[in-house]
C-alpha cells in the first residue's frame, strides 16, 4: 500500500561531551521554545540515554523541514560546540526526500524513502 503522506522527519542523535550534559539540555529548552514557532513542526522533542540525546522531530514536508534547520541554526551552532552528531537520519517520501538531499548532503545524513503507511 502506497502512501500519500509528505510527514519528513530528521533524526539526529547527539553524543554530549563530558561534563556539558546539563548545559545541553538548557538548550534543549531554547531549540523547543525557538521550534515551537514553527507553523510546519508535527512534533519535536529530545530524549536522552546517558551522554546520548535525541531530538525526536516531524514536519508537514521538506520544505517546512528546512525551514526548522534555518530557524534553529544559530542553537545548532551552539550545540555543536559541547556535542557532536554521531548519527543522522532523514525519512520521507521520495518526492519530500529530493528535496533534501542536496541541501543536507554536508551532514553526511542517511536518506531512508517512505514507501507504505499511513498517518492519522
Amino acid at each position: 500500500m502506497a502512501t500519500n503522506d509528505t510527514c519528513c522527519t530528521i533524526v539526529p542523535y547527539f553524543e554530549v561531551k563530558s561534563g556539558h550534559l546539563d548545559e545541553f539540555k538548557a538548550l534543549c529548552e531554547r531549540f523547543v521554545a525557538k521550534t515551537e514557532e514553527e507553523s510546519g513542526c508535527l512534533y519535536y522533542g529530545f530524549s536522552f540515554d546517558d551522554h546520548t540525546a535525541h531530538c525526536r522531530e516531524g514536519y508537514v514536508d521538506g520544505p517546512a523541514l528546512l525551514a526548522h534547520i534555518e530557524n534553529v541554526t544559530p542553537l545548532l551552532e551552539e550545540a555543536f560546540k559541547i556535542s557532536t552528531l554521531a548519527r543522522l537520519e532523514v525519512h520521507g517520501p521520495e518526492s519530500e526526500i529530493e528535496k533534501l538531499r542536496k541541501p543536507l548532503a554536508a551532514l553526511n545524513a542517511r536518506f531512508f524513502t517512505l514507501e507504505y503507511g499511513f498517518r492519522r
